[in-house]
């Protein structure tokens, strides 16, 4: 097979050799390994369509992978599949600034695309905290969102066609104004799973006029909470509104020394964009907010230097735990804004039950919450202790009407936790749009689903062990 792959793609752009498969073993999410069978690093739709075409005629599953940053293992390869790597598709393809739009292949990164357009007084919106290695492919299948999708929405809000390959190896364009179903919604977001993505046309979003961005030092975690309420209250709806706890400051420290106020329970930025006398107004009105919620130091940026001080230490702080902690799980689970003090409240009391320490990073405007759950692996049994910790910390999200995942995506690390959040005819629904887009089920497999059910079958209650279950190739939970 790897012989036929060679036939349909540039010299060099099929992986063979052992030790060269090992750099595609994981994603971000680091605690989920698999070595590849083959890798393959094509440059066109029309490759990936032959090999895509190529898989299906031996009946190998395919995964595809972009920059390798997803933090729930949904690029983890296939160890008898084929890993498709786009980061060679990297052209941005045309700009159309009368009509506000890109063109882009799916190996951009999504930084690429605001340098591109920013000379124009233009941008583009969704902005993951990796953003600067991260590409728009990994993006559309995960549906990434970032600090700013408070205000401006999801990549899902910011996509108005793709080029796909359908998991049968035809090259299709979804489009937001096709009439019927909405494929392209349906797509972005589906991990993989749907078919993989060759080009991209994203919206573009014109320059602020105004951007003020302001940290709140505060005692505590509780009283920042207090400060996010009353200003969603208040009728402000902030471009982000980002929390940062005592030890998410700690770590940051370390790593980028971005001189947090000292002895801050937990920091809050907050940025406000849109016209300049809009923006003055209700920047008085988060500062007041935010001294009557107890905090103790406010700093405004006075310009785009210092608003990048502010900012580095939140996005820094994923990798700069690394500083104080030798492991960690970075978690990703979502609250109602209201329920934020108990979670976090019991987050506290997870972490003093178990020893384990967490650091908290959370979107507080929507809920969105990333504890980082650290422990030492060279410790016997602190690995299993910081997982259930982690399951923990998503048991509580759904308890309080959250969800398992706000944009990291399910992978292969939460499948499990989907049954606490879906019945199982939700699934089963679920499963059928995917086999509408895969019948044979070798796009990305095991993915999402824990028990994955075969295109064809009758949705219900299963009698007996499941085919997939007899052969090893799935797990039921």
């Amino acid at each position: 097979m790897a012989r036929r792959l060679a036939a349909v793609l540039p010299p060099g752009a099929v992986i063979t050799d052992p030790v060269r498969l090992r750099t595609y073993e994981c994603d971000g999410l680091t605690h989920h390994r698999a070595v590849p069978g083959v890798v393959v690093l094509p440059e066109t739709a029309g490759q990936i369509a032959a090999v895509v075409r190529i898989c299906n005629e031996y009946g190998v599953p395919f995964v595809a992978r972009g920059a390798g940053t997803g933090l729930s293992g949904g690029a983890l390869p296939r160890t008898d599949g084929v890993l498709v790597v786009t980061s060679r598709m990297r052209r941005v393809l045309e700009v159309d600034l009368p009509n506000r739009r890109a063109v882009v292949e799916p190996g951009v990164t999504n930084l690429a695309i605001t340098e591109a357009v920013r000379p124009h007084g233009y941008y583009y919106a969704p902005d993951p905290s990796s953003q600067q290695v991260c590409t728009i492919g990994g993006n559309v299948a995960e549906n990434s969102g970032g600090a700013h999708c408070l205000k401006y929405g999801f990549t899902v809000n910011h996509v108005l066609a793709l080029e796909i390959v359908t998991p049968d190896g035809d090259i299709v364009t979804l489009d937001a104004d096709d009439p019927g179903y909405d494929l392209l919604g349906a797509f972005v977001g589906s991990e993989g799973t749907l078919g993989i993505t060759t080009k991209v046309t994203v919206r573009l979003l014109r320059a602020p006029e105004a951007v003020t961005t302001l940290l709140a030092a505060f005692g505590s975690i509780e009283q920042g909470g207090r400060a996010v309420s009353a200003i969603i209250g208040g009728g402000i709806v902030p471009a982000a509104i980002e929390m940062m706890d005592a030890l998410a400051i700690e770590a940051a420290e370390a790593a980028v020394a971005c001189a947090y106020p000292a002895g801050a329970g937990a920091v809050l930025i907050v940025e406000l964009d849109g016209p300049a006398a809009e923006t003055a107004l209700q920047s008085a009105e988060v500062e007041r907010v935010c001294l009557e919620s107890g905090a103790f130091e406010l700093r405004t940026a006075a310009d785009p230097a210092e608003r990048a001080a502010i900012w580095k230490g939140r996005r820094s702080a994923f990798a700069a735990v690394g500083r104080i902690s030798p492991a960690y799980i970075v978690q990703d689970g979502v609250v109602p804004r209201t329920a934020l003090p108990g979670v976090l409240a019991s987050i506290d009391r997870l972490s003093a039950e178990h020893g384990i320490r967490v650091a908290n990073v959370f979107h507080a405007g929507d809920g969105n919450l990333h504890p980082l759950v650290l422990f030492d692996d060279a410790e016997p049994g602190a690995a299993e202790r910081a997982e259930a910790v982690s399951g923990r910390i998503l048991d509580l999200c759904v308890e309080h009407g959250g969800s398992i995942t706000g944009e990291h995506g399910v992978g292969v690390d939460k499948a499990r936790y989907m049954p606490k959040m879906f019945t199982d005819d939700d699934l089963d629904t679920m499963q059928l749009v995917r086999c509408a887009f895969d019948s044979r089920g070798l796009s990305n497999p095991g993915k999402v689903f824990p028990t994955p059910r075969l295109c064809g079958e009758v949705p219900g209650v299963r009698r007996g062990a499941h085919p997939l279950v007899e052969s090893g190739r799935a797990e039921q939970f």
